[in-house]
């Protein structure tokens, strides 16, 4: 919520010292549970008296407890720091805005619940003198004066207030951070904020923007999300562009995905996520001069996946993580100028799969295995072309009666690259040999 004026000149930040020394108790009261437990619990089952399984796995348990107790600690009194400095910072912008306020009135401006100022310098002559000011010939003038100059105080106002609505943006950040744990020590995500900052003014700053320019590197991410919703939509036949028909239809629970890229130079992290959950079904089939497909599928339940990829140069590598619950059964073949397909699966459970590849200079190679929990059946060749350009040759084979999974390889060749790489090497001997002479 964006404060307002009446918001600045009427909040009571008293309370603030107070409930700051809490958390600072909160946090030694911490530290002093974290020691007693070390001595007391730790200390007296690790004598040596005590072997075994369990015990490993109560000393493991009691490792975690003692580091969480610690983590509370160090995230109590960055909370006691960060309300320290909110109370001063945000007590100095709200004294900037009702000093203002007290300027402008002692010069006879006079300034709203809203924090507009208006010239109040006429209301207190008698009725003789405001006739004798309406016949000046300068009140036209002194009247466009005094608006000119109630404008002037009322955008100052405004600007003080929005410094204080962006200080305590700044608060809410940081206290944000302060209590989200998103490292895999101690428990794991979801503990105490062993890394939480006390320091409002590194805690507080905005998030990079997309896109913005940080030291060396350069972000941009994308998301989005919908549902739940249904649709159908039916199309061809297209003789024109060869389309024998295509048919979809879809029951989503919800969709989301996201994706983002972080670069510097030569060195480039990319990564993406997405979900489903929801269901459907689709058919296809066309002719062209560049060849023939046709394709059938339907699944119902839910899936996700992950992927990232980090290159530096020339040299790449890459991971994908899928995971599916439900049912799912399809068909597809196709042949033409840009490859060939050939594939049919079945399938009913749960599945998650992995790959992993890396390549070089335009030429990759890598590796995908599924592990399945239920029965179902696979097996696919393809050798196609993308949008930009790059081919992909692969296999996959796979079967479960009752607890299986799949193997398979892909290889995958970018002309482009390849060319750019060789173009990049022919230019660097070049300038090695014209350094010779």
């Amino acid at each position: 919520m964006t404060l307002n004026y009446h918001d600045v000149v009427t909040a009571d930040l008293s309370s603030f010292t107070d409930v700051s020394e809490a958390w600072k108790k909160m946090g030694e009261r911490f530290g002093e549970l974290k020691t007693n437990y070390e001595k007391h619990v730790q200390g007296v089952l690790g004598n040596g008296n005590w072997q075994g399984q369990a015990f490993g796995a109560q000393q493991h348990n009691a490792s975690a407890t003692s580091f969480e107790y610690g983590a509370a600690k160090t995230e109590a009194l960055a909370i006691a720091s960060l309300l320290t400095d909110a109370k001063t910072e945000l007590t100095r912008l709200q004294k900037a805005v009702t000093d203002l306020v007290e300027d402008a009135e002692k010069k006879d401006y006079k300034v709203d619940g809203s924090g507009n100022a208006t010239y109040a310098g006429y209301d207190n002559l008698s009725e003789q003198e405001r006739y004798a000011l309406h016949h000046d010939p300068d009140y036209p003038r002194l009247i466009a004066d005094a608006r000119e100059k109630a404008q002037g105080w009322t955008d100052e106002i405004a600007k003080a207030v929005k410094a204080v609505d962006a200080a305590d943006q700044s608060v809410k950040r940081a206290l944000t951070r302060a209590t989200s744990d998103v490292s895999m020590d101690g428990i794991g995500i979801g503990g105490f904020n062993t890394e939480a900052e006390g320091d409002l003014s590194k805690a507080g700053k905005p998030d990079p923007e997309p896109g913005k320019k940080t030291g060396g590197w350069v972000s941009k991410t994308e998301s989005e999300a919908s549902g739940p919703g249904v649709g159908t939509s039916v199309t061809g036949p297209d003789t024109g562009a060869g389309k024998l028909g295509e048919a979809e239809a879809h029951a989503d629970l919800g969709r989301a995905s996201a994706e983002g890229t972080l670069t510097n130079g030569p060195f480039s992290l990319a990564g993406g996520a997405e979900a489903y959950a929801g269901a459907k079904g689709s058919a296809a089939a066309g002719i062209t001069n560049e060849g023939a497909q046709a394709e059938a599928g339907a699944f119902a339940g839910g899936e996700a996946s992950a992927k990232g990829r980090a290159d530096l140069g020339p040299v790449g590598v890459y991971g994908r993580a899928e995971a599916t619950a439900g049912a799912e059964a399809g068909v597809n073949a196709g042949a033409g100028l840009d490859g060939v397909q050939l594939g049919a699966e079945a399938f009913a459970g749960a599945k998650g799969g992995v790959s992993a590849g890396a390549d070089i200079a335009g030429i990759g190679a890598g590796v995908t295995a599924e592990g399945w929990a239920g029965p179902g059946a696979e097996a696919s060749l393809n050798a196609n072309k993308d949008a930009n350009g790059t081919w992909h040759l692969g296999a996959k084979v796979g079967v479960s009666p009752i607890l299986g999974g799949s193997v398979g390889f892909e290889f995958t060749v970018d002309p482009g690259k390849i060319v750019d790489t060789a173009g990049d090497a022919a230019g660097a001997v070049g300038d090695a040999i014209g350094s010779l002479f």
